[in-house]
C-alpha cells in the first residue's frame, strides 16, 4: 500500500492529530483554512478523506441526527495509527530534506 502522502493529505492528517477524535469535515476545513490561509473546497475535504479511509490512514463513523441539520448525521473522522505513522514518516522525510539547507542557500 502506498504510504506517501501528498501536501493536501498531510494538512488533512495534521488537522486531525490537532481536533482529536470524532471531529467533522467542517471542523477540518475550518482549521486548515485558519493555520494556512488556504481557502477549501467542502468537495475536496470529503473526497480527500474518502481516498484516506480507503487506505486505512482515516476512520469514520456517523453522529447522532441533529435538528440543526434536518435530522441528518455528520460523518465524523479521526486519524488512525497507521495514519499517524505514515504522517510521522513524512514529516521526518520532510526535516530530512531540509536539513542543511538554510547553512547552503545563504552561501549563494
Amino acid at each position: 500500500m502506498r504510504t506517501h502522502l501528498g501536501e493536501f493529505e498531510q494538512l488533512l492528517l495534521m488537522a486531525l492529530a490537532q481536533l482529536g477524535p470524532d471531529v467533522s469535515g467542517v471542523d477540518v476545513r475550518e482549521l486548515i483554512e485558519a493555520r494556512t490561509g488556504r481557502a477549501i473546497s467542502p468537495g475536496a475535504i470529503y473526497t480527500a478523506m474518502q481516498r484516506l479511509e480507503l487506505r486505512g490512514f482515516v476512520s469514520s463513523t456517523f453522529g447522532d441526527p441533529t435538528p440543526q441539520r434536518g435530522g441528518k448525521r455528520k460523518k465524523l473522522y479521526r486519524i488512525r495509527a497507521q495514519g499517524s505513522r505514515a504522517l510521522a514518516g513524512m514529516q521526518a522525510a520532510l526535516a530530512e530534506m531540509g536539513r542543511g539547507l538554510k547553512a547552503r542557500a545563504s552561501t549563494r
